[in-house]
Parts: structure tokens; C-alpha cells; sequence
């Protein structure tokens, strides 16, 4: 019988974020990232939201590693929560373990953690898996694409990529192997999808360089320059125009701060000899030799930039002259809150720069073009698009069978749908676990469909607590009192809510006096004639809470 070897996306096939696919042979498993999802507004109170590891820890006698891509939070960010149940070793470049190390140290589990350091054309062994790391360019410094050989054949995962022909720092995506792997048989490649539906190449980080020192030579004023942390390229580029423009940057926002001390440490950042300064020593300068380096670029509520915006932030304020760079792509879903951000700026009196009025940022993902370069070097037998909502997933998959990957070997799958391959066939297995967990504090997974829905409520239509006091007789011997938080403020209502006390009465007065007394089914009855009287009233639904008190 053929050796055969299944792929079991736990996240990341079906929205953006939540990374984790497993790969299986026999009775060994691994993982290709373990990543997490920041919450939409579905999801009130939730800080983020973590893959169903369910499937995995159940396998764990054989889970023989982690394998990282790169060092985003939407492919790291959830490794806490695994390593809390499961002792697995993790592999990753240099720049990706001491981001995870961070994350590992805020859960307490820095130390106990088995971290393993994986270079570009370096092997490593994992049960049956012989795990290759492929030097490929993203929004991100040292970030890998994989290639695991499995008894069934060959596995190329890209990670996030695009195909970048003049990387910052030099190092070119490694065309030369993936095409040897494309010669040698590639069984299945799993490749990124998040911009198939956009045709062309995606530009090079240069471009953006170039765009930016135009920016520079132009300002007269400050400049406050807002990126991803993690965009170490992006930082560099800033700094060596400031040193080049003779302005000094200082650095805004926790992760900034870490991300550039980390990258500097491992050597991929050089800051220039006294660019860097104090926020303070930064305020003493002209303004034409300001620079702020800035987290923010999605207009997240408590960052550097939306408190700027806000004018909440302690030690800077926005002014007029001052020219913002918001070098990003918004992220889908977080439309609105950049725009508020905008034009919040702007009343400041900021010139602005954003994705939709000039050329300042560039993608980390493959274009269309890109993909079909991935195609054409590694000549793939069955094809997986992954890391994508599903239209990405679609667009990735029609983008495959134009260039000749025949239907049957583009495997259209979502989270928690198995292929299972041997090397001469493939097919859909299983319906996995692999549902969203929800991470609210301490709580993992505890937070449930009836939770959210309350939470929706309050916050839609808010709520209203009647308490009273009842003999054992049930006779109300004191109230109702009618307290109200997001449905009427009380002061302003007190006729409306005497009609609510007396609707309340005049339900309870019509029970049967002599049924015996039962404190949830007075309760209910309560609960049930003010939500009757709101909906007749307003056509809302408020939470209502009876508090009843036995005397």
C-alpha cells in the first residue's frame, strides 16, 4: 500500500489570520505555524481568537514540531496557548524565535520552551518529515518557506511571500531551489493567496524607499512616519533617510521599541550613529529635523498614532505642517477606523499619506504574476491554496488551472477539511475540529455563543434590572426598583418607568395565590412582562434581570 500523507488546515483557510496547518503520516504530525486572529466587531470583549487545537493535542504522542514561517502575530501569536498543552519543539529563523520569545515571556513559558534555530538551504529531522527552510521576501525579515519530504513525497508550504527582485537587505527569494525542487517532484504545494486576485507583480520594497525619500526632501515640517513593528525593512528605510536628511526619529509605541531593539540586536537593523533619540531630546529639535516612527498604522483605539489623532496623546500633539505617513495596508475591516483617524489628522491641520492618495506602502504578498512564477519553478502534481478568505482561496485556485493544473489536482479546501495524498492520488478526507477559540483575559475558550450574544445586547439595546422583595407567600412586600444601564437614563424617564413597575404588579397579581411559591418561575414571570411592555413600547429587547429577595 502507498505511503500517504495528510494536510489539515486548523486556521488561516477561510479568513485572514488564525495560521495552522497540520501535516500527518501515520501516527507523526506537524505544525506549519500556529497563528491567531484578532477579533471584528462580532466578537465585543474578546481580545483575540486562537485555533482548536483539539485534533493535534489528541495526536500528541506523535506531534514531533512546530514549524514557523515567519514572525507576524497571525502565524506566532497563538504558540502560548499550545505550549501550555503540549510540549512540542518550535522551529524558526533567528528574527522569528525572539518575537516569539517576547510572547513566550509576557505567558511565563520563555523558559521552558524548546526553541530551535533554522537557517535558509538547513535540515532538520521530525519523525518521518525532513524539514528544508527556502529563504523567500516578506513584510517581514527572515521569513522561510518550507519544503517536507514525507514517506508519500514532497510538501512545499511558501509561507507568506512575494517575489521580490531587490530586497532591502539583499537576499533574494531562492529561486534556484524551489525550481530544483520543482525538477526533483513536488507532490503538493501549498501557496499564499492573499493578493491572487490582484493581476501584475507586487512591487519591491526599494520602490517604497524611493517614494518616501521624496517625502523626506519635501518636508518642511515634522514627520510622523506610522508602520507595522514588525515592518523592519519599512523602519530602515526610515531611519536612513532621517540620518540622510539630517533629522533625528524617535520611536513611539511598545512593540516599536522591541521590535527595533531586537532586529538591531540580531543584526538585521543598523541604525545610524545618533539617529535614535529620546521623545524628549526629539521635542528640542526644529521640526524640519523631526522624525516619529509610530505604531498605529490600522488606527488601533490605544495606539501611538489614534491617541495623536485624539489629541490624548501625553507627549505629542499633532500641528499644523506636520506631514503623516501612514505606511500600511489597511487591513480588511479596519476601514472605518483609519478613516476616522484621517480625518481626525487632518482637522489637526496634517498633511496625510495613505494607501488611497499616494504611493506609500507596498504589499508583502505575491500578485498573480508572482504566483505563476511559483507555478512554473515548482511544477507542483496537487495544489492547496492557502492563507486567504475564501474569495482569495477561489482566485488562487482558477489562477492554477489557467496555467494548466488540470481541476482535479487543485484541492479547494477551508479550515478543518483533509487532503490526503500518496503519490499517485488524492482525495478529501474528514471533517476535522477545528473550530475559533475565543481568548477573553484568562479565559481560553470559555466564552461561548450565549456569552457573545448577551454582550451583543447590551450593547445594542442595553439593560434593565427589576429587584424586589417577596414573602414566602409571594406577596411583594417591597418594589419593584427599576435600575437601567444603555436602555433609558432614569432620571429623565421616571413616568415611564412607574408604568413598568406597575405592569410588573399587575402580572404578578395575576398568579394563582395559592401555587406554591417558586423564585425562578416569579423571576421568569417578571422577566417576561418587562421585556413585553419594552417591546410593545419601543420595539427593543433590553437584557432584563429580575433580582428577587425572599423575605
Amino acid at each position: 500500500m502507498e505511503p500517504v500523507v495528510r494536510l489539515i488546515p486548523l486556521g488561516g483557510l477561510g479568513e485572514i489570520g488564525l495560521n495552522m496547518m497540520l501535516v500527518e503520516c501515520g501516527e507523526d504530525l506537524i505544525a506549519i505555524d500556529c497563528g491567531l486572529m484578532f477579533p471584528d466587531d462580532e466578537l465585543p470583549g474578546i481580545d483575540h481568537v486562537i485555533p482548536d487545537f483539539t485534533y493535534a493535542l489528541a495526536r500528541r504522542a506523535g506531534f514531533r514540531a512546530v514549524v514557523l514561517t515567519h514572525g507576524h502575530e497571525d502565524h506566532i501569536g497563538a504558540l502560548p496557548y499550545l505550549l501550555r498543552e503540549a510540549t512540542v519543539p518550535v522551529y524558526g529563523t533567528p528574527m522569528t524565535l525572539a518575537l516569539v520569545t517576547e510572547r513566550l515571556r509576557e505567558h511565563g513559558l520563555a523558559e521552558a520552551a524548546d526553541l530551535r534555530t533554522i537557517r535558509p538551504r538547513e535540515r532538520v529531522g521530525a519523525g518521518p518529515f525532513g524539514i528544508e527552510a527556502i529563504r523567500v521576501t516578506h513584510s517581514i525579515v527572515d521569513g522561510i518557506g518550507l519544503a517536507i519530504d514525507t514517506p508519500a513525497g514532497t510538501v512545499v508550504h511558501t509561507g507568506d511571500f512575494k517575489l521580490d527582485p531587490s530586497p532591502l537587505d539583499g537576499e533574494l527569494p531562492d529561486y534556484r531551489r524551489f525550481a530544483e525542487l520543482g525538477e526533483r517532484g513536488v507532490l503538493v504545494l501549498c501557496s499564499d493567496s492573499t493578493n491572487a486576485d490582484r493581476p501584475g507583480h507586487t512591487g519591491s520594497e526599494v520602490e517604497v524607499g524611493q517614494a518616501l525619500a521624496t517625502r523626506f526632501d519635501g518636508a518642511s515640517g515634522r514627520i510622523i512616519v506610522a508602520t507595522f513593528a514588525s515592518h523592519i525593512h519599512r523602519v530602515q528605510q526610515v531611519l536612513t533617510l532621517a540620518s540622510r536628511t539630517g533629522r533625528r526619529v524617535a520611536l513611539l509605541g511598545m512593540s516599536m521599541q522591541r521590535n527595533v531593539t531586537i532586529a538591531a540586536e540580531l543584526g538585521y537593523l543598523r541604525v545610524p550613529d545618533g539617529v535614535l533619540v529620546p521623545l524628549e531630546e526629539l521635542d528640542g529639535l526644529p521640526a524640519h529635523r523631526q522624525v516619529i516612527l509610530s505604531t498605529g498604522s490600522q488606527g488601533e483605539p490605544n495606539s501611538a498614532l489614534a491617541l495623536m489623532a485624539a489629541e490624548e496623546h501625553k507627549y505629542v500633539r499633532v500641528e499644523r505642517g506636520d506631514l503623516v505617513i501612514i505606511s500600511a495596508r489597511v487591513i480588511p475591516g479596519n476601514e472605518r477606523t483609519i478613516s476616522r483617524v484621517v480625518n481626525a489628522l487632518y482637522r489637526l491641520g496634517a498633511e496625510v499619506l495613505y494607501e488611497d492618495n499616494a504611493f506609500v506602502h507596498v504589499s508583502g504578498h505575491a500578485s498573480q504574476e508572482d504566483l505563476k512564477r511559483m507555478f512554473d519553478l515548482t511544477r507542483p502534481r496537487y495544489f492547496i491554496p492557502v492563507h486567504g478568505e475564501y474569495r482569495h482561496l477561489l482566485a488562487h485556485a482558477r489562477l492554477a488551472e489557467s496555467v494548466g493544473i488540470g481541476p482535479d489536482r487543485v484541492f479547494l479546501i477551508e479550515d478543518g477539511m483533509g487532503v490526503e495524498v500518496s503519490k499517485t492520488t488524492a482525495r478529501l478526507v474528514g471533517r476535522f475540529p477545528a473550530g475559533r477559540v475565543l481568548v477573553d483575559g484568562k479565559s481560553v475558550g470559555d466564552i461561548g455563543a450565549v456569552v457573545l450574544r448577551d454582550r451583543q445586547l447590551l450593547a445594542e439595546d442595553g439593560l434593565v434590572a427589576v429587584s424586589l422583595a417577596v414573602d414566602r407567600h409571594g406577596v411583594v412586600v417591597a418594589g419593584p426598583e427599576i435600575a437601567s444601564r444603555g436602555f433609558v437614563y432614569v432620571k429623565e424617564n421616571e413616568p415611564l418607568l412607574e408604568e413598568l413597575k406597575k405592569a410588573v404588579l399587575a402580572t404578578l397579581a395575576e398568579r394563582d395565590p395559592d401555587a406554591p411559591w417558586d423564585r425562578d418561575l416569579v423571576g421568569a414571570t417578571v422577566r417576561s412582562a418587562v421585556r413585553h411592555f419594552i417591546n410593545q413600547r419601543f420595539r427593543r429587547k433590553p437584557v432584563v434581570l429580575p433580582i428577587i429577595l425572599e423575605v
